[in-house]
């Protein structure tokens, strides 16, 4: 291991702020930008090391590689984070406009679904972490709640319950079991775990649990996972409205007559409430406007 990816990866151990996600994430993109500045030409850095110049070619590489606003700002987060534990926040600047980052763009009419491939699953040789994703789409679930959930505890019937505990900003929520599929799912999921959570046999921290998940999905060719609750949620709307969302080219808001209009809200209503939001504004995100 080089030295700056040692020194990131202990600075990351020596400070815990954040959820387990966010923690995972953070030593993910520190490790990744390790990497990429030994490949631009800075060797022999240090924890203590990085200077503007380090911010300035790596955001310059990344402009070049037409990374997304959202990767990018993703990555100045941890750029940030990095120089905060350091004692030098001035190194990087307050603001992403200072480097020509442009703005990340929410709502787009244009649908990030994601289909789970089965030939990539069938790749995936972890059988926790196939039932996991699985759970992503057919239930809209988030990467962390597909992990920790108990499904002997989560199927309620007609519902499949999430504690606080397993979801992001501990709000605990209900999603309806509406399909044999989704039946047939919970009781492979429940066989498989045997009273457990899916975190997978041999990880005792979902720490490393998520980082052997990454690992698998990477080698099966699984990325953007969030696009899984993106399908779930367009699925959902069109089985609710009788119509596909703006996403996925249906009618757009202002074309709906005043009655489509309010069936249309009810159907985002419901959808914020079952991706675990409960603000209808967000719904813009997976569904367009």
């Amino acid at each position: 291991m080089r030295n700056l990816n040692f020194a990131l990866k202990q600075l990351c151990r020596r400070n815990r702020d954040g959820s387990y996600a966010t923690k995972a994430d953070r030593e993910r993109i520190l490790d990744q930008i390790a990497n990429q500045l030994e490949e631009i030409g800075f060797r022999h850095m240090g924890a203590h090391s990085l200077k503007p110049k380090h911010v300035e070619k790596l955001v310059q590489r990344w402009l070049a590689e037409n990374r997304s606003p959202g990767t990018i700002k993703n990555r100045m987060s941890a750029l940030r984070w990095w120089a905060q534990k350091i004692g030098k926040e001035n190194v990087v600047a307050r603001s992403n406009t200072a480097y020509a980052i442009a703005d990340r763009v929410f709502v787009t009419n244009v649908s990030k679904a994601k289909d789970l491939d089965p030939d990539q699953l069938e790749r995936v040789s972890d059988l926790h972490i196939r039932i996991s994703l699985r759970l992503q789409a057919a239930f809209g679930l988030r990467r962390e709640e597909s992990i920790k959930i108990i499904p002997i505890w989560a199927d309620r019937g007609d519902w499949l319950v999430l504690k606080d505990s397993w979801t992001k900003g501990g709000r605990a929520r209900e999603i309806p079991i509406r399909t044999e599929a989704q039946r047939q799912l919970l009781q492979e999921a429940k066989a498989l775990a045997k009273g457990r959570s899916l975190v997978a046999p041999g990880y005792s921290t979902y720490r490393d649990c998520l980082r052997h998940f990454h690992n698998q999905c990477a080698r099966a060719g699984i990325y953007a996972f969030h696009g899984h609750r993106h399908g779930y949620a367009q699925a959902r709307y069109q089985e609710l409205t009788g119509w596909t969302c703006p996403a996925r080219g249906g009618p757009k808001s202002r074309d709906l007559s005043l009655e489509k209009k309010a069936i249309d809200l009810e159907a985002r209503l419901t959808l914020s409430r079952e991706l675990g939001h409960n603000r209808e504004s967000i719904t813009a995100v997976y569904l367009g406007r």
